[in-house]
């Protein structure tokens, strides 16, 4: 029988010894609600899956901090610049989380980070597009955070126990950052007419955008359907989509402002929203690394890292004195 420890790299000889026994047992579990842990016997293909999930999802929160960040400096009083400040290190924390939780299924934070920096690895391709105006960093709060709390609630009932259990907090935190840039744009909106017209702006560069965080249409996802058996995801791409349009429109007819989408319309019928076709190209153009900001968002991180190698060469030097000490 295979037994699935941490630190094993899951190869080709591992998966084919998962027997039909085996593989019925974890459905079985899964089926039954109960939540796998790290040092559960799991299909290496499962394992897999939550790796590259989970550490995208972490880098989404780390690369996430640099749309706002360049706006803590200039967001327009101090209660601005402190509520901001909060989220983004609340952006840093929820990295930290999930940098942990894939950890469990045996792959390095080092590894991950390598992957991130290399351009191996991917991340949300919101965060490839400019902040140009404040009103960008209600939208950011609004629309982004707002997809991103449709994505992440469900996962508090991912089936692998060390992810559901970091999303709880991270849903939370994400719902302040939600209502944080609601209130930026409810602000704008009942201001001027230059300040309004900045909030229209915003909405109009972010609206599809944040449409395509759900990823591509079912029929074209290459993960859902096992994802959605193995109960990692709840909910298709189209589900949520949907959802986040329904809840959306009405609160963009709130602040008075108008989703930029001439085929958006109400179906009586349904109960839903119906809107235009996503540019589908724009998102596979970002994912590719040609967004407005890929180099950039990129670049600006593996600047981050190499400054940052005197603190971790510290940390480390440190560790390994106090441990030598305890041994000695």
């Amino acid at each position: 029988m295979y037994t699935q420890g941490l630190d094993q790299a899951g190869t080709d000889e591992q998966i084919a010894v998962e027997t039909d026994e085996l593989l019925s047992a974890f459905q079985e579990r899964i089926d039954a609600e109960e939540k796998i842990e790290p040092k559960d016997w799991m299909p290496e293909a499962y394992r897999r899956t939550l790796i590259r999930q989970i550490s995208q999802h972490a880098h989404s929160e780390i690369i996430g901090m640099q749309p706002e960040g360049n706006w803590l400096t200039r967001a327009p009083s101090l209660k601005r610049k402190v509520i901001l400040l909060a989220k983004v290190q609340d952006e840093a924390g929820h990295g930290l989380y999930l940098y942990s939780a894939a950890e469990t299924l045996g792959v390095s934070r080092a590894q991950m980070v390598a992957d991130l920096l290399s351009g191996k690895a991917k991340y949300s391709s919101i965060f490839n597009y400019p902040t140009l105006t404040w009103a960008d960093i209600g939208t950011i709060g609004w629309l982004v955070d707002g997809a991103a709390i449709m994505n992440q609630i469900p996962l508090c009932r991912c089936s692998y126990g060390p992810y559901a259990r970091a999303m709880v907090r991270v849903c939370k935190e994400e719902s302040f950052h939600q209502r944080q840039g609601f209130d930026i744009m409810h602000t704008l909106c009942r201001g001027s007419d230059e300040q309004k017209a900045m909030a229209q702006g915003a909405l109009n560069r972010w609206w599809w955008p944040s449409l395509m965080m759900f990823g591509p249409n079912d029929s074209e996802s290459k993960h859902s359907a096992q994802s959605m058996a193995w109960k990692i995801k709840r909910f298709s791409n189209d589900e949520l989509r949907q959802k986040f349009v329904d809840a959306t429109v009405q609160q963009a007819d709130f602040l008075g402002l108008r989703v930029p989408d001439d085929e958006l319309r109400f179906d009586e019928d349904s109960g839903h929203y119906r809107f235009g076709e996503i540019d589908w190209q724009e998102l596979f153009d970002v994912i590719a690394g040609n967004g407005p900001c890929n180099k950039q968002r990129l670049e600006k991180r593996r600047q981050a890292h190499s400054n940052g190698a005197w603190v971790r060469e510290a940390a480390q030097a440190y560790a390994s004195k106090q441990a030598s000490r305890a041994a000695a």
